[in-house]
């Protein structure tokens, strides 16, 4: 089951880089990343109101909207800034250096998370072995971004 997770994941990750190039051409042809951020924040809004309407599941209870810790909210406006990223950096550096770059990122702040396990996610200590592959990762970055 775990290689299903696995390609699941990594098709999301294949729509991660059709929507940093997408939105990468979106900004060459507006000429402001900005707008290119804009105009794909809200198809996403578009998108996450469709999905509500069709599916109509009910409303949390106010006080899980309370007590929810502050970083429970930051998801929006970091995705907002990813987007900005891609529209801004991938007809700079083309679509496989900024995907690269941005797994590079997300692989150090993921060890990080994982090793003080923060944000409720399961604490998984430094190895060798995760520090060699987070090494690897960076090479790879290295190797598409200057062929």
């Amino acid at each position: 089951m775990v290689i299903f997770w696995i390609l699941v994941a990594s098709a999301g990750g294949a729509c991660i880089a059709v929507q940093a190039a997408a939105n990468g051409s979106l900004r060459t042809n507006l000429g402001d990343p900005r707008y290119a951020a804009f105009f794909s924040i809200c198809g996403t809004m578009l998108t996450a109101l469709v999905v509500m309407l069709a599916i109509r599941p009910a409303f949390p209870p106010a006080a899980a909207l309370r007590t929810a810790p502050w970083w429970n909210w930051v998801g929006g406006p970091l995705g907002a800034m990813f987007v900005l990223a891609g529209a801004a950096l991938t007809p700079k550096l083309g679509a496989a250096a900024f995907i690269a770059a941005v797994v590079g990122g997300q692989l150090v702040c993921s060890l990080l998370l994982d090793h003080l396990g923060l944000m409720n996610v399961p604490q998984h200590g430094l190895s060798a072995a995760r520090l060699v592959g987070a090494a690897m990762v960076f090479a790879g970055v290295l190797l598409i971004t200057y062929r």
